[in-house]
């Protein structure tokens, strides 16, 4: 069940929100808990042993809460079993298959004539946020940062808490500790999630899955045929669709938290205003990026045991942010690509950038679809011929389409989403709406994006979010 359906918005979360405001405030967590669960459900009922997966996590993360928060002496071997247990369900679902692909090619290539079985599963919904959000709980406890949550039912609330749950923002116990246990609901702040509900559900059906429809055409008449300019605008296309609907996410997911009384954190602030992909990545998909820095990053030794140990470190997060991504050789060589352009602004190139902003954003303006290229596409050799027709001199102009109407007719059939999104992505509209907020005019015109965004979805003109696919 996704944020942007029919179902979701118009029968379980009145469902939802109906008992859970007539729940006596000490209820309100065991309804979280179910409602979540529900939710969960809904989404895995044709691979129903998936509940039954996320329910051992919250058991068993619970239970070794527990004996970390308890049992003196023995925490660190407490931790690995919690680490290995969350671990191992992560590897299997999401990885195994492509290292037994691996590991077969490599037995071929050698002449061993032994073969692994190759094991593909439907991937969990949400088991890297739920996944990664219990081992930052079991962490934390260990380094002594929070006291191990007593109750199971308050437990099991936070894991699965349904706003978060599959496609996050990866909230760490510590940040939402204090509304677990007490938590306030008003209408100021239910006006205030219906509306940031409101505004990422249009930026995500009305902006992201429309300048979506032109990657989807490009990739439907084929990388060798198109354009120059068509493929720039496609690339553009794409590099739009992901965040929007990234962003959209982010917003209906804090709107959610706060009709529930939770301050979930943000996980977008404006990134393709950055000057440099340092800072682009301290702006994007935030929590995650926190996540690798607090518990991989900086338990390495971060940037404080000099400057080779400081690019191992680099090297080690930007693979594992690859990798989370997806279990694909092209997400490996984006986070190995993003690691050396990180490293080369490290050493001098970010100074420059920020010294002059407008070559910071024509740098970025260039850069950042190019990373996204190698992120769209998973096969390798189409990774190459969509690069040859960006820049037609790298094979010689053979072959090459420079002109050939394309982008004309795309254009004008993509034109206002394409601008909506360059638009949107920049911090104008929201100063706009924060100036003019209390206006009746801004509820007139997010009720018209609420049902124009409702007509799009009964149309068909909306897509899964992005992010639940990782």
């Amino acid at each position: 069940m996704v944020f942007s359906s029919i179902d979701f918005i118009f029968k379980f979360l009145p469902a939802f929100l109906l008992v859970y405001a007539i729940c006596p405030a000490a209820w309100k967590n065991g309804c979280l808990f179910f409602g979540s669960l529900i939710f969960y459900f809904y989404g895995v009922k044709d691979q129903p042993v998936y509940i039954v997966l996320f329910l051992c996590s919250v058991g068993v993360n619970y239970v070794l809460g527990v004996l970390i928060g308890n049992v003196r002496g023995q925490k660190k071997k407490w931790l690995r079993i919690g680490l290995i247990y969350n671990f191992f369900w992560l590897i299997l679902f999401k990885y195994s298959g492509f290292l037994a692909e691996n590991v077969n090619q490599l037995l071929a290539a050698a002449g061993i004539g032994l073969t692994v079985p190759v094991y593909r599963p439907v991937l969990p919904i949400g088991i890297s946020f739920y996944t990664f959000q219990a081992a930052a709980y079991l962490i934390d406890l260990y380094r002594g940062r929070t006291a191990y949550e007593g109750s199971l039912i308050d437990f099991g609330a936070y894991l699965s808490m349904f706003p978060k749950l599959v496609a996050g923002p990866i909230a760490v116990y510590t940040s939402v500790k204090k509304e677990i246990k007490r938590r306030k609901c008003s209408m100021r702040k239910i006006e205030e999630g219906l509306r940031e509900f409101t505004i990422g559900l249009g930026l995500k059906v009305l902006i992201a899955d429309q300048v979506g429809g032109l990657w989807k055409e490009v990739g439907t008449i084929g990388f060798e045929s198109i354009s120059t300019p068509l493929a720039w605008m496609g690339l553009a296309a794409f590099s739009l669709q992901i965040y929007f609907d990234s962003y959209g996410y982010s917003l209906m997911a804090q709107g959610l938290g706060t009709l529930l009384g939770f301050r979930l954190p943000g996980n977008f602030d404006y990134p393709y205003m950055s000057l440099s992909m340092t800072e682009f990545w301290r702006r994007w998909h935030i929590t995650l990026g926190s996540w690798f820095r607090e518990y991989v990053y900086i338990p390495l030794g971060g940037n404080r045991t000099g400057w080779w140990r400081t690019c191992r470190n680099l090297l080690t997060v930007w693979l594992l942010t690859g990798i989370w991504h997806g279990a694909s050789w092209n997400f490996i060589l984006w986070g190995l690509i993003l690691f050396l352009i990180i490293l080369i602004e490290k050493s001098g190139l970010g100074k420059i950038l920020n010294r002059w902003p407008a070559a910071g954003h024509l740098y970025m303006l260039f850069v950042i679809p190019l990373t996204w290229l190698i992120f769209a596409v998973t096969d390798l050799p189409q990774i190459g011929i969509y690069l040859h027709r960006l820049f037609p001199f790298l094979s010689g102009g053979q072959g090459a389409v420079y002109f050939a109407g394309d982008y004309l007719k795309y254009g004008k059939l993509y034109g206002l989403s394409l601008t909506a999104g360059l638009i949107f992505m920049t911090g104008g509209p929201r100063k706009l709406y924060e100036r003019w907020k209390k206006s009746p005019v801004s509820a007139v015109l997010l009720l018209a994006v609420f049902w124009f965004s409702i007509y799009c979805i009964k149309r068909g003109m909306n897509d899964p979010f992005l992010y639940f696919q990782f």
